[in-house]
């Protein structure tokens, strides 16, 4: 198996790491409140007229830069603020007084170029107790110039304007030095002398004495006005008991005008009240009425539509079946009629074809048949009505069956309406029965 490819591979991973190491080693990362100033390779800036120049360095500002090794150096450069403690002893004022003065200010370098190139030009390798004292010498000078200018009463009365002024003064040297003055202000100033303190004797004795005048002429003033106070008083407070009685006598007229109004007001509210309570009582007691009397017709249509549906159940239970059974016997009797009609014709005819064989036998018997039956017709015609009746009559029973047959087949029948019910269903068989003579008249001409 050749070598070769794993050499290959193990050089390159060791090239990789190699790389990856240099990067790490070689990557510088600042905070914020620095600038990595990277030495060794010419860049070009601008200056503060704006012209372009070349510098052997390059700045980064917070975050990380990789620096070429063996090529670039890089340093930090703080960008925070230094507090400066400033004394200045011993300086004579516009009066030629001695003074000491106190001040406190705080600085840092200018974080925007072309200010910043300055402040590292100038104070890279001094680090930041080089920008403290070199910031603390140019404060000093430029307030012993100014203290000089002033009076001690102009210096301890206006301290803002004073270090308006050291700040204006010293801002075109900062610029130079690319450095940037945050903030100053005067503590406090004092002498060996005591003429501070002597201001302050003359200051307080005129003070005390106008404290003096101000205390007899308030007390003078207080007198004055607590007589004027007392007599003011007693007239405001006799006026105010007499608006005070006043305004009770308004008010207690007032309520009792009020009381009478509501009173009133209370005496028409409940009259009104009832009334409408008695109107609303009788339209209550119209509409109840009227409710009751709608009840009652809608009762009664009911009842006259419960009749009639009560006299047609009847007359399709009874009264018809009645009538059917009428109708039925009727036909039945005149079926029964017609019947024996035909059997006598039939046995006629049959006597008739058998006549051929029997011929003087069924001649000589016609002829006595004949005879009887002449003799029979005979007796009929003078004992028709009698005998037509006797039959009738043996035939009542059977036709009386025949028609209530048909009820006693009924199992059950339930009776609607009032009490006459039953006698009203024996009163329609009866009508049935009563139907028989007339159709016995029609059949037979028998008037029973």
């Amino acid at each position: 198996m050749p070598l070769m490819p794993w050499i290959v591979a193990a050089v390159a991973v060791v090239l990789v790491v190699a790389l990856v190491v240099l990067w790490a080693r070689n990557y510088r990362r600042v905070g914020p409140n620095q600038v990595l100033v990277i030495s060794g390779r010419t860049s070009t800036v601008l200056d503060a007229e704006g012209r372009k120049q070349k510098v052997g360095y390059r700045l980064q500002v917070g975050g990380g830069t990789f620096v070429m090794p063996l090529m670039e150096t890089a340093e930090v450069f703080p960008l925070e603020v230094f507090s400066i403690s400033l004394r200045c002893p011993e300086v004579l004022t516009a009066q030629g007084v001695l003074i000491s003065a106190e001040a406190q200010g705080q600085v840092k370098a200018c974080g925007e170029e072309p200010l910043l190139h300055r402040a590292v030009e100038n104070f890279l390798s001094k680090g930041s107790s080089g920008i403290t004292y070199v910031a603390q010498e140019v404060l000093e000078g430029h307030m012993r110039g100014i203290l000089g200018t002033l009076t001690v009463e102009e210096i301890y009365a206006q301290r803002e304007e004073f270090a308006r002024r050291v700040r204006l003064a010293a801002q075109e040297d900062f610029g130079r030095l690319g450095l940037d003055l945050v903030s100053f202000s005067l503590k406090d100033i004092s002498d060996s002398q005591g003429y501070i303190a002597a201001l302050g004797a003359r200051r307080i004795a005129e003070v005390k004495r106008d404290a003096t005048i101000a205390q007899a002429e308030t007390e003078r003033d207080a007198a004055i006005n607590a007589s004027q106070a007392r007599k003011e008083g007693d007239v405001a407070r006799l006026a105010a008991e007499t608006e005070l009685a006043e305004a009770t006598r308004d008010f207690e007229v007032r309520r009792a005008q009020y009381q009478a109004a509501v009173n009133v007001q209370r005496a028409q509210a409940d009259i009104a009240y009832d009334l409408e309570r008695a109107r609303l009582s009788e339209a209550l007691k119209r509409q109840e009425y009227g409710v009751r009397l709608a009840e009652k017709e809608l009762a009664a249509q009911l009842e006259e539509k419960e009749i009639a549906r009560r006299e047609k159940e009847l007359e399709a239970t009874v009264k018809r079946p009645a009538e059917a059974m009428a109708y039925q016997a009727k036909l039945e009797a005149e079926t029964e009629a017609f019947q024996k009609e035909l059997e006598a014709k039939g046995r006629a005819a049959g006597v008739r074809l058998e006549g051929a064989s029997q011929a003087e036998a069924l001649l000589a018997r016609g002829k006595a048949e004949a005879d009887a039956m002449r003799l029979k017709a005979e007796a009929w015609k003078q004992y028709s009505d009698a005998a037509l009746a006797e039959m009738v009559i043996k035939a009542l029973p059977d036709m009386a069956r025949a028609v209530a047959e048909p009820l006693a087949k009924v199992d059950k029948i339930i009776m609607v309406g009032d009490a006459d019910g039953a006698p009203k269903i024996t009163g329609q068989v009866a009508a049935v029965l009563a139907q028989l003579p007339p159709v016995i008249e029609n059949l037979t001409g028998l008037k029973l």
